[in-house]
């Protein structure tokens, strides 16, 4: 009974251990944000959908 108690505490402290990195990882990563395009909202939209006379 007290190896299977062992056993047990022995699992949750690793489980515990890689969460609390995990986290710690998610946490200390670098969010970067794709640079906005030069082109306006009416130039890109005159490209999408061109008006022929």
């Amino acid at each position: 009974m007290i190896t299977v108690l062992v056993i047990s505490i022995v699992v949750i402290l690793i489980v515990l251990a890689l969460s609390i990195l995990t986290i710690g990882k998610g946490y200390s990563y670098k969010h970067t944000v794709d640079p906005i395009d030069p082109l306006s909202e009416e130039e890109e939209k005159n490209e999408k959908n061109p008006v022929t006379k």
